[in-house]
């Protein structure tokens, strides 16, 4: 395949390389806006949020520490249903849109956090129950 560019395109990209801040042509960029999750959302304390779905269990928020992009527009996760198991912290079944690190397994950020029915989660094989 043959690839047409102009002299201005060209040099561009050549600057670029020589400065370093071009990726490698093989390179795939990552989707900015991630993948769907869905699983049980886990609030077991204030600040500590967690998704355990069937790849296992990503940290959202660690309460005093780590908290991944988005969680200020997180929205009432409740409505779909809740399992309260400490006061109102507790569980529920949840979808979430979002960018994950797979080495330290934790959403590095997420753009959408959907409730949705318990019935759903407690129906799938493939979830373990939350503690």
């Amino acid at each position: 395949m043959t690839v047409l560019i102009g002299k201005t395109t060209a040099r561009m990209m050549a600057l670029a390389i020589c400065l370093g801040i071009a990726a490698p042509m093989s390179a795939t960029p990552a989707s900015p806006a991630g993948e769907r999750r869905c699983g049980w959302l886990v609030n077991p304390t204030p600040g500590n949020f967690d998704l355990l779905d069937r790849d296992g269990l990503w940290t959202i928020s660690a309460q005093g520490g780590y908290q991944a992009e988005g969680m200020d527009d997180m929205p009432d996760m409740t409505i779909a249903g809740w399992v309260a198991t400490n006061g109102s912290y507790g569980h529920g079944c949840a979808c979430m849109t979002a960018v994950i690190d797979k080495n330290r397994k934790r959403l590095r950020s997420f753009t959408a956090a959907t409730p949705i029915p318990l019935a759903r989660c407690r129906a799938d094989k493939a979830l373990a129950k939350p503690q």
